[in-house]
C-alpha cells in the first residue's frame, strides 16, 4: 500500500462558494429516454429556462413533484446538461431509487410540466492538485459526467463507479487523462451499500496530498469510505469532499460532511 503522508508541505485546496438566486421555473417536458436500463433522462425546455445558471458540476437543483398524497415535494437532483443555445435541460433519474421524484420521472409524459428550483448555490474546487480520484454510484453519474466533460487537457482523474451491472456503464468523454473503473455490482454479488469493492479500488491507488479525493453515493459508504482515507491511509480531511447523495431507508435525506 502506498504511503500517503506527503513530506512537503502542500497548500490545500480552495473551495469557492458562490450563492445564486434560486428562481422556481415551469418547464415542459420536450423528451424522454433511458440512458441506461436503471438510469431515465428527462429533457426540459420553455422560457422560463432562460437564465438558468448551475456553474459546479455538482450543483443540485430541486425538482418539485407530487408524492402520495398529492402534496408538493421537493427532492435534490444534479442537472445533467444545459444548453443555453438549445433551452434545454437534461436531468438523469437513477430508477434504482423508490420515492416520489423516481415515480413522476416514470409517470410524466413528453408535453407535460415540470417544475424546477434552483440551484440555491454553487461550490468550486481549485488550488495545486495533481490529480482528482473520484468515487461515485449511479446517482453521482451525472455530477462526475459534468466534471469530466468539464475537465481540461492535461489534467489527471481516475473516476470509479459503482453500478447495478455492466449495461448501466455509460459513455463520458473527457479531453482530460481520465481512467475509468467501473464496479459492476451484480457481478460480485454485492448491493448499492456495499463499502469493501470499492476500498479495494483505492487500496492500490497512491491518494497523498496533491491527490483531491471527491465522494458521492448513499451516507453510509461515503462515511466509510472518508473514514478509511482519514484513518487507515491518513488523508488531511481538506484533500476531500464527500457527500451522501441518499441514505438508505430513509426519503429525501441527505448525509452532509462538511
Amino acid at each position: 500500500m502506498s504511503q500517503l503522508i506527503d513530506p512537503q508541505d502542500r497548500p490545500t485546496p480552495t473551495v469557492e462558494r458562490v450563492r445564486l438566486e434560486p428562481v422556481k421555473r415551469n418547464l415542459i417536458v420536450s423528451e424522454k429516454y433511458h440512458v441506461s436500463p436503471n438510469m431515465l433522462r428527462i429533457v426540459v425546455k420553455g422560457d422560463e429556462l432562460v437564465g438558468f445558471n448551475a456553474p459546479g458540476a455538482d450543483d443540485n437543483i430541486k425538482m418539485i413533484v407530487p408524492d402520495e398524497a398529492g402534496n408538493m415535494v421537493m427532492r435534490s437532483y444534479t442537472p445533467r446538461r444545459y444548453d443555453p443555445v438549445a433551452g434545454e435541460l437534461e436531468i438523469d433519474f437513477a430508477l434504482h431509487l423508490a420515492g416520489p421524484a423516481t415515480k413522476w420521472a416514470l409517470d410524466v409524459e413528453v408535453g407535460e410540466t415540470a417544475i424546477v428550483a434552483g440551484p440555491r448555490g454553487s461550490k468550486r474546487v481549485s488550488g495545486n492538485i495533481d490529480r482528482w480520484v473520484m468515487v461515485g454510484d449511479e446517482t453521482a453519474i451525472p455530477a462526475m459526467a459534468r466534471r469530466l466533460e468539464e475537465a481540461e487537457a492535461g489534467e489527471r482523474i481516475t473516476a470509479v463507479i459503482t453500478i447495478p451491472s455492466k449495461e448501466d456503464m455509460q459513455q463520458i468523454e473527457s479531453a482530460a487523462d481520465v481512467d475509468y473503473v467501473w464496479v459492476c455490482r451484480d457481478e460480485l454479488g454485492v448491493g448499492a451499500t456495499d463499502t469493501s469493492s470499492l476500498i479495494s479500488q483505492l487500496e492500490p491507488m497512491d491518494i497523498r496530498a496533491g491527490v483531491f479525493v471527491w465522494l458521492a453515493a448513499e451516507g453510509g459508504v461515503v462515511r466509510a469510505l472518508r473514514t478509511y482515507l482519514t484513518d487507515a491511509r491518513g488523508l488531511d480531511r481538506r484533500w476531500i469532499k464527500a457527500s451522501g447523495y441518499w441514505v438508505e431507508g430513509e426519503a429525501d435525506t441527505t448525509a452532509k460532511f462538511e
